[in-house]
């Protein structure tokens, strides 16, 4: 049976058509192998995304409160729409690039307010030396707390020259992360969550569900998602460790007791 065709959109922070670029043009060649894709890549540096100037008006009042007019609606549409998203960046000063950050910075309600459950993501960086492991984390953190599932790392060493050892290894990394994001993309259910994500859910609840007057924006979300029901375990339905959901309802009743203090004390006095 003909495997539909997948659409996947590359993030792409870097600059300029690159050592990221190629990784990711090699990422494409093993995908194609794989079932039919579209390949659709967002160049950071050519879209419209302004600054975030830390308002907060999207956290208390909505993101279409936000003061920028810029292309942030068209790009997350583009990530509704894509059945597996890359994020891809070089490591410049022991993070993400400039680009990237600004990206990232500019969708910071979807931290409150998740939103990517069904898609898939994959988290490439690359570095001369330094950075992958830490940048890669750092990916992992942003794009989970957004929903995604992540599908597949790979962070590749670019200092040039390049010994043929490292060449191999690079290959080696990318067709091992191209092999998991084409599993996961052919699975029709998501994975259950680890333990990081049930205390992310169950932290963010205890959180949302006292702040209908600091934050209405979060707590209406949360309350029309149904997250805000104490018999839901996890953000979509999938099954949930029972060791797992235990610990999430400690963490959930410790989040909720800190939230309470810091309420009662009020801004000038929060911890």
């Amino acid at each position: 049976m003909k495997m539909e065709t997948k659409k996947i959109l590359v993030i792409m922070g870097s600059p300029r058509k690159g050592s990221t670029f190629r990784a990711c043009e090699e990422l494409r060649g093993i995908l194609e192998q794989e079932f039919p894709v579209e390949f659709e890549y967002l160049w950071l540096k050519d879209v419209n995304l302004q600054p975030c100037k830390g308002c907060l008006a999207c956290f208390s009042q909505g993101e279409d409160r936000c003061p920028n007019r810029d292309d942030a609606p068209l790009i997350e549409q583009k990530m509704h729409v894509a059945d597996g998203v890359v994020f891809a960046t070089p490591v410049y000063g022991m993070n993400v690039s400039g680009q990237m950050k600004t990206f990232i910075d500019r969708f910071s309600y979807i931290f409150h307010r998740p939103r990517f459950f069904d898609k898939k993501a994959l988290l490439l960086t690359t570095a001369g030396v330094l950075g992958n492991e830490d940048v890669l984390k750092y990916l992992d953190t942003v794009a989970r707390i957004w929903g995604f599932e992540i599908a597949g790392t790979t962070g590749i060493l670019t200092a040039t020259p390049l010994p043929q050892y490292r060449i191999d290894e690079n290959r080696k990394v990318i067709a091992s992360a191209a092999g998991e994001f084409a599993a996961a993309l052919r699975r029709p259910v998501r994975r259950s969550p680890g333990l990081y994500d049930v205390m992310i859910f169950r932290g963010q609840r205890a959180a949302f569900a006292q702040l209908e007057d600091v934050s209405p924006a979060d707590f209406r979300y949360w309350k029309a998602k149904g997250w805000l029901d104490g018999r839901v375990k996890y953000f979509v339905d999938v099954p949930v460790n029972p060791l797992y959901h235990a610990i999430g309802m400690v963490v959930e009743w410790f989040s909720k007791r800190e939230v309470q203090k810091d309420l009662e004390l009020g801004p000038g006095e929060m911890s």
